[in-house]
């Protein structure tokens, strides 16, 4: 059973297994502070020799614990124990961590860890993640929940795109106010709107009957299994405990 007590609230690095010194910690709590700031949430480092738990379940459990369900974050897991790697993410990072993106971190980790050079994989992780996230949500991004195949886009303008909409509204609204003022001005003298010659009403009785209603239907089929996502700008999620995960892992 997942224990919170163990872990501190707000603590970046929770190295149960001992893989880093107290400087090499103070270093990734640095690098964690500056994204931390960035994705207004709270990214973390958790290791272990003991975990019993599918390392999903245990990532998903601690970044729960942490910051609550739907918030922002992630969190990197080295089992030590279990040989496994897992990458968690929550809120806006689900977004930010694509599942090519986390791959991509993955392999930079998994280098790292197969060569025991551990600090060199937590950084390898916080780097990567501030790049992408200063990188922003990949155009054309979308969510795909593995358990329904429900396919959910997320939008995403450019500040060019703003800026032009800002001015195109703003040129759309000037000429619309200028030709209204010209047309109601009435400099010529009293007006008088000759509604008697111009005035027209005719109703008409028409009545509607519907025959035939149709409903159409497609089921959308659930993405292939997989521990780490695949490609594209896209990222798989998955329901824990009342809340939307993304993430992916592998063995080293």
């Amino acid at each position: 059973m997942f224990t919170p007590a163990v872990f501190a609230q707000g603590v970046t690095v929770t190295d149960n297994a001992g893989l880093f010194t107290a400087e090499e910690i103070a270093e990734l709590t640095d690098l964690a502070t500056d994204i931390n700031q960035t994705i207004k949430g709270e990214v973390f480092i958790v290791t272990t020799t003991d975990n019993t738990q599918d390392p999903e379940t245990f990532a998903d459990d601690f970044l729960r614990e942490q910051i609550g369900n739907d918030n922002n974050g992630s969190v990197l897991l080295l089992d030590m124990g279990q040989r496994e790697i897992y990458i968690s993410t929550s809120g806006n990072m689900i977004d930010y961590l694509t599942d090519s993106r986390i791959e991509q971190i993955l392999d930079s980790v998994y280098e790292g860890m197969t060569e025991a050079n551990y600090i060199q994989a937590a950084r390898s992780y916080l780097t990567m993640s501030q790049s992408f996230i200063e990188s922003g949500v990949p155009r054309g991004h979308y969510r795909v929940d593995r358990d329904t195949g429900k396919i959910t886009y997320y939008n995403v303008l450019t500040f060019g795109e703003i800026l032009f909409a800002i001015i195109t509204a703003a040129i759309i609204s000037g000429v619309v106010f200028f030709i209204v003022k010209s047309r109601y001005q009435m400099k010529s003298g009293t007006y008088t709107y000759p509604f008697l010659e111009q005035s027209n009403f005719q109703l008409n009785k028409k009545e509607d009957r519907l025959t035939n209603s149709f409903i159409t239907t497609r089921r959308i089929p659930k993405p292939p299994a997989n521990t780490g996502g695949g490609s594209g700008g896209g990222s798989t999620t998955h329901s824990s405990g009342g809340g939307t995960f993304g993430g992916g892992g592998r063995s080293f």
